[in-house]
């Protein structure tokens, strides 16, 4: 009896002193996505490897910027590793399939891309990047007060392509403005003369590339180069300095939404999101160099903070590496208000799984080959 006593103890101490929270990680690694998840894995490394008195463990897969890869890449971290939470793609398409994935197991996912997400039949998907509406709508605003009338519009052939298109042309329609044009490319054209010729044609006052990463270039260099000198405007999923070297020149003057931390020290210091912006750019620029940072980095570092501030919480209800666990931190997303990060104070509920305001977002130019905040 004392024998068996002694094992059953031992196993108990056993299983208390393994417990660990894990963490799934998708990154785009490779594919057309790789210049926004290089970024992402760099800024996971950095996240700490103990919260609340539990060991974290992250386990990273490359999901080669594809739909079916990272939704086995899902299942296999969900199967294999029992991770408790994902943070998933920052590519649309995978984030999307991988949220399906996550939601029929019931583990949380935070996308670092803005993945459409009803919170009703979505209830374990979550995201970190502003909306698209919230970013399209600070453009639209400044096409507006620019006397903007008719904007032509070129795009990926995929969600993010149409959600941008969506919004542009219904968010324009209210302002006055006229969508001339609904052009689309692959993320992995290496041409995108005619579709430009095309939106060129039709004379607008401005364009809008619906894209992101370093395949956003495309249209810009094929714009300029026909001697587009119109304002032309991005989606916050190019903001880094991949877009720019691969632009070079052409991208001078573009303007872009994103979060306040691209520009963290331009910011007013009463900015909100400065402290939080700043510290993070001295964590990453510190391990990588000055002027590394990027916008996704910080989206990932973002992802981490909510995990950070859900596991105390989980905890009180469960151990981790159970389904209550799970439960309880996917139930700590959704009901934690004020979590600053470096991108937007994060207050999700349950029908608001990106839980931001209009303090996430700034416009920011292309001046002198780096990212300015746009005055």
């Amino acid at each position: 009896m004392r024998k068996k006593l002694l094992a059953l103890l031992l196993a108990a101490w056993s299983g208390a002193v393994c417990a660990e929270v894990v963490v799934g990680v998708s990154v785009s690694s490779t594919g057309p996505g790789s210049s926004l998840g290089i970024h992402v894995a760099n800024a996971v490394a950095l996240l700490p490897r103990t919260v609340a008195g539990e060991d974290v463990r992250y386990v990273m897969l490359d999901d080669t910027s594809d739909p079916t890869v990272g939704a086995r890449n899902a299942r296999k971290l969900i199967s294999e590793e029992k991770v408790d939470v994902i943070i998933g793609s920052s590519t649309v398409p995978v984030a999307i399939a991988q949220g399906s994935v996550a939601n029929e197991a019931k583990i949380p996912l935070i996308a670092i891309c803005p993945i459409p997400i009803k919170a009703a039949e979505q209830p374990y998907s979550f995201a970190v990047p502003q909306p698209i509406p919230l970013m399209v709508n600070a453009l639209l605003d400044h096409m507006q007060a620019h006397k903007v009338k008719n904007l032509g519009y070129i795009g990926f052939s995929d969600s993010w392509g149409d959600m941008n298109y969506n919004f542009a042309k219904n968010g324009g329609e209210a302002r006055g403005i006229t969508v001339t044009t609904n052009e689309r490319y692959t993320r992995n054209d290496t041409s995108v003369n005619s579709q430009v010729l095309k939106v060129v044609s039709t004379k607008p006052d401005a364009i809008f590339v619906g894209a992101s990463g370093t395949p956003g270039a495309l249209p810009q260099l094929a714009a300029v180069d026909r001697g587009y000198r119109q304002q032309i405007y991005h989606t916050h999923g190019v903001v880094n300095r991949d877009f720019i070297r691969v632009a070079g020149k052409s991208a001078e003057g573009v303007i872009a939404p994103t979060g306040a931390v691209v520009v963290a020290e331009q910011l007013p210091d009463d900015h909100p999101l400065k402290a939080t912006g700043m510290e993070f750019l001295e964590r990453y620029e510190g391990s990588y160099g000055a002027g590394s940072r990027n916008a996704f980095a910080a989206y990932a570092w973002d992802a981490g903070l909510l995990i950070q501030a859900a596991i105390p919480v989980a905890l009180k209800t469960a151990k981790p590496g159970t389904p209550e666990f799970r439960q309880a931190l996917r139930d700590a997303l959704e009901s934690n208000k004020e979590v600053k990060g470096t991108h937007a104070v994060y207050s999700m509920s349950p029908s608001d799984h990106y839980g931001v305001d209009e303090r996430a977002r700034v416009l920011v130019q292309v001046k002198d080959g780096e990212w300015k905040l746009s005055q």
